[in-house]
Order: structure tokens, then C-alpha cells, then sequence
């Protein structure tokens, strides 16, 4: 989920006129024949083509690639000399976020790479002796790796969740291997040294699963599968209210949950946040950079999803200040946390419309 400190510092601001309400886009269920159109910045972009959420459920097989410290399991769809895009989950989902992202960008024309990150489904630790940290770095640095493992020099990079702060990380950071941006929330980077600060009550209460993961009773709940899944899935009704899922969507997802060492990398990443454990040295410098707030001067485009209760209000401008390349805001009304899966077409024109920013 997005920082909470970016949440509190934009807890007081009014939703903003200039945002764009795009639900209108979802509730279009032709898939016409992709066209090109004229964007305002004067490039040309292809049209999407409008699916209904759910028109997917699986990926063909499965990929694998040896990338840095990890065997990485990966949907990959579309041409292979394509312009890449790495679509990035969150917690707590999977690949299956972008089951229909996916198909949409390959059919004009992307080569889509959909990963497991490091503690979910198939992507397993080479060594069992790696310790099974999960700072903010080291994620993006699995990213880094498995592109260069795909040989893959730039790509458009997308998420929500987890996945928006690989993706602005990396953007911060390696801007050389990101062509474009998507980021939902906006920006993401932990403040681990504002994180020990109060916020605002309804943002602590929002957090309520962090402190439980705190605790000894969380950690016992996500070491075991069945408490472990029944409280992912009420995660998801709670951060998404309007999504209808039933429960083989669910399942489909929650097979991830089951990895070996994902309750070590959830409890982890989570600790770790609020400062309650130290990372591995070796994450310590690209930390140390992160914690100064690096500014983003890739192409992006941040979404932020009505519905979902880590959405600051407003317009996208409690983080505006650190986008510094060119930039665009959406917000979607009726939409919650998991932007790509209930909302595909939106998701896949916020992507391409980021290629041509």
C-alpha cells in the first residue's frame, strides 16, 4: 500500500476540478479494431480497445529467468522485439492484477512482461541462504536484474501498490532504463524517517494491518496459509468496495499467497517500513539515496483510484512536486486499490498514453 506520511501530509485537500473522471471508458464493452489518435501533446498514440473486467482469467505458461538473487517466474505476452512494458503488482495480489492489462497492450503491438515479485507464486530465492529481506530497493533492484536478464535496456514501467514504488524507485534512480511511467498513487518512494511520525488518525486506522504485522499475533496469522488467505481477502474487500469478485478470482491470486517465503517478505517489507527491523547492508547506499526523496523526470502519468482509502484527496498534488518530467494526472471515479484489474482499459490507456508522453 502507498506511504502513509504521503497520505497524511494531502489528508486536508479538497478533490481537484481538474481531475479526470474516466469511468466512462470502463463502461464501454465493444473491443473495436485499435485505430491511431492525435494526443494533445501532439504525438500519436494507438486507441485502446475497450474489454470488460474479468474477459481473462489466466496466462498462457509461465516463464522463468535467473535474475540476480532469484529465480524469477514471469507472464510474458506479445511480440518479443516489441516495446517492452513491465507491469508490477502489489500486495496483496499477483500477476493476475494485469490478466487483461496484458492481452490489451500485446495486441498493439508491446511485448508485456508480467513478474512475480520476490516471496509470491512462482518466483523462488536461488540460495537459501539469501536473507529474506524485502526493502523497497532491493524489489526494484529484482526489476533491474530481471530486465537484464530478458535483455530488456528500457521499458515503460507500471504498478500500483508495491509495484508503483518499484516502479517510481527505479525511475528515481536508473532513469536510464525507463522510457515512461505509470504509477498508481502517485509517489511512493518510503520516507522511512517520516514514517516514524504520527498520522492523522483515519490514515493510522486506514494502516491497521501494519501494526497487526507488528505484532507476534500478525506474524502467526501470516504463517498460517488458512488465516493468511482468509485475511488477504478481506483486505480486498475492504481497500476495493466496489469490486465484485467472486471467489475463482480470488483463488486464482491467492495461490501465490502460498510461496514458501512469502509471510517472511510481507512481514518483513512491513516492519521495515515503520523501522522496527534493519535491512541487509547491502540495499543500505541505494536506501540512503531513496531517503532523500529523489525527484522522477521520466515521462509518467499517476492514476489515483477514487475509491481506494490510500488515494490522498485532491489532484494529484500532494506529490506533484516530484514528477519533473513531462506529466499527466487522472483520477477514476468509482475505482478502487486494484486499478488494473477492475479497471483494465483504463490501466492500458494510462500506458500508452505514457509512451507518448
Amino acid at each position: 500500500m502507498i506511504d502513509r506520511r504521503t497520505f497524511s501530509k494531502a489528508a486536508g485537500l479538497g478533490t481537484g476540478a481538474a481531475a479526470a473522471a474516466l469511468t466512462g471508458l470502463q463502461s464501454q464493452a465493444s473491443a473495436a479494431p485499435a485505430t491511431t489518435a492525435a494526443l494533445p501533446t501532439g504525438g500519436t498514440a494507438p486507441t485502446v480497445p475497450t474489454v470488460p473486467p474479468g474477459t481473462h482469467t489466466a496466462f498462457p505458461t509461465l516463464k522463468h529467468a535467473k535474475a540476480g538473487v532469484l529465480d524469477v517466474g514471469y507472464a510474458e505476452l506479445g511480440p518479443h522485439h516489441g516495446p517492452a512494458v513491465i507491469c508490477l503488482h502489489g500486495w496483496p495480489y499477483d500477476i493476475h492484477s494485469y490478466v487483461d492489462v496484458a492481452p490489451l497492450l500485446a495486441r498493439l503491438g508491446y511485448r508485456v512482461v508480467v513478474p512475480y515479485l520476490r516471496g509470491h507464486g512462482a518466483t523462488r530465492f536461488l540460495s537459501s541462504r539469501t536473507p529474506r529481506t524485502a526493502e523497497q530497493s532491493a524489489i526494484a533492484l529484482d526489476i533491474i536484474a530481471l530486465m537484464d536478464a530478458l535483455k530488456i535496456d528500457k521499458a515503460v514501467l507500471a504498478g500500483f501498490d508495491w509495484g508503483s514504488r518499484t516502479g517510481d524507485i527505479i525511475a528515481a534512480l536508473w532513469p536510464d532504463r525507463v522510457k515512461a511511467l505509470v504509477s498508481t498513487s502517485g509517489y511512493v518512494i518510503t520516507n522511512r524517517k517520516a514514517q516514524l511520525a504520527p498520522a492523522a488518525p483515519a490514515v493510522e486506522h486506514n494502516w491497521w494491518y501494519q501494526w497487526y504485522f507488528a505484532t507476534e499475533r500478525g506474524k502467526k496469522a501470516m504463517e498460517d496459509p488458512d488465516e493468511r488467505l482468509a485475511l488477504c481477502r478481506y483486505v480486498w474487500s475492504l481497500v476495493s468496495p466496489n469490486w465484485d469478485f467472486d471467489d475463482a478470482t480470488y483463488q486464482r491470486t491467492a495461490q501465490a499467497f502460498l510461496n514458501p517465503d512469502y509471510a517472511a517478505i510481507v512481514l518483513f517489507n512491513y516492519r521495515w517500513r515503520i523501522g522496527l527491523i534493519d535491512g541487509d547492508p547491502r540495499y543500505d547506499r541505494y536506501e540512503q539515496q531513496l531517503s532523500t526523496q529523489p525527484s522522477i523526470g521520466v515521462p509518467t502519468i499517476t492514476l489515483d483510484p477514487a475509491l481506494d482509502p490510500f488515494t490522498p484527496p485532491g489532484d494529484g498534488s500532494a506529490y506533484r512536486s516530484h514528477f519533473t518530467g513531462p506529466y499527466e494526472h487522472r483520477t477514476i471515479a468509482g475505482i478502487g486499490h486494484n486499478l488494473p484489474q477492475e479497471a483494465p482499459t483504463v490501466f492500458a490507456r494510462a500506458v500508452v498514453d505514457a509512451d507518448h508522453l
